[in-house]
């Protein structure tokens, strides 16, 4: 199936019923998280890939875009002008993709032109769609970030099936970089199979025939991981399917995953292909992994989740201007983990 297709299973538009924004659900304290924020303003996905955990998450089938953007904005001015030093991120990616929707309803449009005036806030829309037209001419000021999470040709046509090609998110890559938006990259989840190393290389260089490295903001690297109660569903859901065939073991935030010397196995070669193309400036980083899967890795570990939020924040001050000034580290470290804030 053509990947707009599944734009017709849009059910309803939604005013905004309490509050939408906060941390993202992942966030767990026994792994580094880069403690993202999310708005919920899109719930459901029309894409079905056999990995998703939407479906177990959400009862309701219905794909829901929330319409009132006034509400939303003023929400998140109220939540981030309580910490003015503070860079947030926030994503509108958690419950649904962040484009996919957008020649239904227009909602990414006008949250890229509210954002753009707001001084401690970028946005991030993070897409397996190659709907880019209807953003290419909003008025952004760098302050959105437009991301994918990319994989394989082979991952695309056999778990991602009602997803855009890759050549097809490829040509909105360039299109968006061409419209002055910064990018972010996601290799997450990075799916074993016979002949993945090949595929996760040849994936990179693809991506670094569009995408140039001064435009881009940070490359997070995930693997697999999916919950017990999931593995049922998607056996149930997608029998054809062979990704919870795999040795995996079950992790302290329950989600199980594959043992830990493949991962680092499947890390570290995606990481020294990404280097080939980077000079350090962009942020790369791991999704929900310990301590030590980093310093495997990497060869370092941020010091805390404060720290690592930190640095993203840095990140965007020096090389984009994105800030009103400096942040500080002290300050990043003091958030409390789980206070939503």
């Amino acid at each position: 199936m053509d990947y707009e297709e599944g734009t017709r299973g849009l059910e309803t538009l939604e005013e905004k019923k309490g509050n939408v924004m906060g941390v993202c659900a992942t966030f767990n304290e026994k792994y580094l998280c880069c403690r993202v924020h999310v708005i919920k303003t899109v719930q459901n996905c029309p894409f079905n890939c056999t990995y998703c955990f939407l479906q177990q998450y959400l009862n309701d089938s219905k794909t829901k875009v929330i319409t009132d953007i006034d509400s939303i904005i003023e929400e998140v001015l109220e939540k981030t002008n309580r910490q003015p030093w503070r860079m947030f991120r926030i994503g509108t990616w958690e419950l649904g993709d962040s484009l996919a929707l957008e020649r239904v309803f227009p909602q990414a449009s006008m949250l890229i032109e509210r954002f753009a005036d707001i001084p401690n806030a970028v946005l991030e829309l993070k897409t397996k769609s190659a709907v880019v037209e209807p953003i290419l001419r909003v008025r952004h000021k760098g302050k959105t970030i437009v991301s994918w999470s990319v994989n394989t040709e082979r991952i695309i046509e056999t778990e991602e099936k009602a997803t855009a090609a890759l050549k097809q998110r490829l040509r909105a890559m360039k299109a968006v970089v061409d419209a002055g938006y910064l990018l972010g990259i996601h290799f997450d989840p990075m799916i074993l199979y016979n002949g993945w190393q090949e595929d996760y290389r040849h994936l990179v260089q693809e991506i670094f025939s569009v995408v140039p490295e001064e435009r881009l903001v940070w490359v997070s690297i995930g693997s697999l991981r999916f919950s017990p109660e999931m593995k049922r569903l998607i056996e149930i859901n997608h029998p054809s399917t062979n990704i919870t065939l795999a040795e995996m073991v079950v992790g302290d935030d329950g989600k199980m995953r594959y043992v830990k010397p493949i991962r680092v196995q499947m890390y570290r070669l995606l990481y020294e292909e990404l280097m080939k193309y980077l000079s350090g400036d962009s942020i790369v980083y791991l999704c929900m992994e310990r301590w030590d899967v980093w310093d495997k890795v990497f060869g370092y570990h941020p010091k805390s989740i404060g720290h690592l939020d930190w640095l993203f924040a840095t990140s965007l001050h020096r090389r984009f201007s994105i800030g009103v000034k400096e942040p500080e580290r002290e300050r990043y470290e003091k958030i409390a983990h789980f206070s939503g804030e």
